[in-house]
């Protein structure tokens, strides 16, 4: 693995932010959005899955980075149920929500994978330069 100097550059980051994107845009298009207390949910879990990455990758090394990875991919869980919810309720098609059930477990998957290359790496978190 090269040398990342920015979360931004973390492959799982980037799949977390086009998932966030993607939940926005069933907010405009479809029942979640006037689901209040469902789009809030998703909206933290979604949020949750690129804060908890980004904030990980910002601690001191790789013990801390692991946590926080480690509820990132709750976080996907948590989102994937309520895309099962989403549909339950009707706000969302089966292709919607296949779709999106899939694009988490990608994140789970990838994040479990990040996580066992952390600990066999020497990785101690980023260098800052000051």
């Amino acid at each position: 693995m090269g040398t990342i100097k920015r979360f931004e550059e973390l492959d799982i980051w980037q799949l977390a932010r086009d998932l966030c994107q993607n939940i926005e845009r069933l907010f405009q298009n479809t029942g979640v959005g006037s689901n209040y207390v469902l789009r809030n949910q998703m909206e933290k879990s979604s949020g949750s899955i690129m804060d908890n990455i980004a904030e990980g990758f910002d601690r001191g090394g790789n013990k801390e980075f692991i946590n926080f990875l480690s509820y990132a991919k709750g976080s996907a869980g948590e989102l994937k149920s309520q895309f099962y919810r989403c549909m339950d309720k009707g706000l969302i098609s089966n292709e919607q929500f296949e779709e999106n059930s899939i694009k988490c477990q990608e994140i789970q998957n990838k994040i479990g994978g990040f996580i066992t290359y952390l600990k066999k790496s020497e990785f101690k978190g980023p260098k800052f330069q000051r």
